[in-house]
């Protein structure tokens, strides 16, 4: 069994992009370059299963192969497993707000809001409950916090003067909590390796401050005087999604463990708020969609220090995302007179954790 994660970043050519003029009203648009750039995150796992072996002559054998050591042996009977993690994470959160209204091409964005860089740490509680029968429960939970990340706030405004705007503020007071609870059944059991399928829920929240303000787009506009770093609004997102995937673990050798969990969420329910504080009036947006879909990736390598206490480190990434035509809708003093608008959301948080754990097994 084989665990892998890939990340792939390609740089491209600068494109130039020579001054133009804009109806109405008239204005002339300075040239331009543009970087573009592509990321990847791949993940992979695989298993190797002889079928011509003879798994009842492995199983009875009392002596080891020349120069190795016998693993750690599954017992039949019931088994529990929990332990803490710290999870060290970095995630981005984006908002495409389309059309101002539904009768309008989607495609066609008004605004669009990219938080990235938010870099945090999270404990978390994780167990595992395994039944003589293949029958498992698993889940986990934890919360965390971050106060590093910039948000670009840009707007295509075409009956403005300023048709683009780019403006830069600081992320502060973010926070984020997460469970994931699944039920499966190991339909592959040896000695020292068992693979199962479940199915399950997660639930990812996140909060978080927008502080400070710098134009990017025109140097010359200020939005707000240099060193005034106040609260210029927050975004506060719930994300809820069923799970659908498949978990395996093998004894490598006599202490090294290799676990990992692979799950596909096939639906996802998104609600968040979104506050501006720089207006004239307080305004916010509520936000909603579902359908959408996403991922969540997990491996992890395991030292046990004694038969049942081990300490191990691993990787995972959780991406979701909703279908391009959830909405959102934009209140100043209430929310009666202002339509829905097409919008879609996604997140991304990945990163490294370490863990300990402690392991009960009861023969049967």
């Amino acid at each position: 069994m084989n665990v892998e994660y890939d990340y792939l970043r390609f740089g491209g050519p600068g494109v130039a992009t020579p001054s133009t003029v804009q109806f109405p009203p008239r204005a002339i648009l300075p040239a331009n370059t543009t970087s573009l750039s592509s990321d990847y995150h791949i993940g992979r796992i695989g298993l190797n299963y002889h079928f011509d072996a003879d798994g009842r002559a492995a199983e009875c054998s009392s002596a080891p192969l020349p120069g190795s050591a016998r693993p750690i042996p599954y017992v039949p009977g019931w088994s529990f497993e929990g332990g803490s993690r710290l999870w060290l994470s970095r995630g981005r959160f984006q908002w495409d707000h389309s059309a101002a209204d539904q009768d309008q091409d989607p495609r066609l964005l008004i605004s669009r809001l990219t938080y990235y860089g938010l870099d945090g740490f999270s404990g978390e509680l994780f167990g595992r409950i395994d039944s003589p029968w293949g029958v498992f429960l698993k889940s986990n939970l934890g919360t965390g916090r971050f106060n590093k990340g910039k948000v670009n706030n840009e707007d295509w405004i075409p009956h403005k003067e300023r048709s683009y705007q780019n403006s830069l503020e600081n992320q502060s007071n973010g926070r984020f909590t997460y469970y994931t609870a699944d039920v499966g059944y190991d339909f592959l059991r040896g000695t020292n390796y068992k693979v199962g399928g479940f199915i399950g829920w997660t639930y990812y929240g996140q909060s978080s401050d927008r502080s400070g303000c710098v134009e990017i787009a025109h140097p010359w506009r200020r939005c707000l005087a240099p060193g005034d770093n106040r609260i210029v609004g927050s975004e506060d997102t719930q994300w809820n999604a069923p799970r659908i995937g498949l978990s395996a673990e093998t004894m490598l050798t006599e202490r090294w463990r290799l676990s990992a969990d692979v799950a596909y969420l096939p639906w996802t329910d998104f609600i968040g708020r979104d506050d501006h504080l720089l207006r004239p009036e307080t305004t916010f947006s509520e936000q909603r969609g579902n359908g959408g879909g996403g991922v969540q990736l997990e491996g992890a390598l395991s030292y046990f220090l004694t038969s049942n206490f081990s300490i191990g480190f691993g990787a995972r990434y959780w991406g979701m995302w909703t279908k391009r035509d959830a909405w959102s809708m934009h209140c100043g003093n209430g929310c009666i007179e202002h339509s829905p608008a097409f919008a879609k959301y996604s997140m991304e948080r990945w990163g490294t954790f370490f863990q300990a754990s402690y392991k009960f097994d009861s023969k049967t």
